[in-house]
């Protein structure tokens, strides 16, 4: 699954149907990082113990996630992070699964719609003026802010040496292909993919990429002489 037709097609997928989500995501770890095994995910105990101490039900869809990869942390927690169980928290009415690593935003539950098996997201920036602050819808599903979350915390792992990001300057090398849109569009999250290379511009200038070699890394830095952050 490296190709952007490939890709594509398991991104549709994963956006109708949550079993497709986890299969599109096992395949892409196995593809783009190392393959997940089972000793990758929680045990369920750990999910109930977070329930007590939360007082709140996990939707189903993010014990899955859980069990699944939840102790991944090179394709979970490389920026914004997925909490652990036991870091989960109640903030403000949601029930807060996903934390920018400055706090400077939360990813979250209502906890109205908490009961529901893959229930939407919000998102909620953290402002100067506290009372300002809302939660903004971000995603009808939360295995689809998970599939967000998986491949952009997948492409920011950097131990490896296998990505890199920049400003970008003009336009990608017409390799790339654009990906089916995974958030909305206002957010601004947009994926491509090319030869052994995955690249995710957001904001419409900063790019982040991932590649299955060297060198398709070192090709693309030469084709984009940008200040690339790893290569400095």
């Amino acid at each position: 699954m490296t190709s952007s037709a490939q890709i594509s097609a398991g991104i549709r997928a994963a956006l109708r149907d949550r079993a497709d989500t986890w299969r599109f995501l096992s395949e892409f770890a196995a593809d783009w990082r190392a393959p997940l095994r089972a000793e990758d995910g929680f045990a369920d105990a750990d999910l109930d113990e977070a329930e007590r101490r939360l007082g709140v039900a996990l939707p189903a869809a993010l014990r899955e996630a859980y069990l699944r990869f939840g102790r991944r942390d090179d394709l979970v927690r490389n920026q914004d992070r997925l909490e652990l169980p036991d870091g989960l928290y109640v903030h403000e009415g949601a029930l807060v699964y996903q934390t920018e690593n400055q706090g400077a935003a939360q990813w979250g539950v209502l906890l109205d719609d908490v009961g529901a098996a893959d229930p939407p997201t919000f998102y909620r920036a953290s402002l100067a003026d506290r009372s300002a602050e809302r939660w903004e819808p971000w995603t009808q599903r939360l295995s689809v802010a998970l599939l967000e979350l998986f491949m952009a915390e997948t492409a920011l792992y950097e131990a490896d040496r296998l990505s890199d990001a920049g400003e970008l300057i003009g336009p990608l090398p017409e390799e790339f292909e654009p990906l089916p849109a995974i958030v909305p569009e206002r957010f601004d999250s947009v994926w491509f993919a090319g030869d052994d290379l995955l690249a995710h511009v957001q904001s419409g200038y900063w790019l982040t990429v991932r590649a299955r070699s060297p060198q398709a890394l070192d090709d693309l830095r030469e084709a984009l002489p940008l200040e690339w952050v790893c290569a400095m």
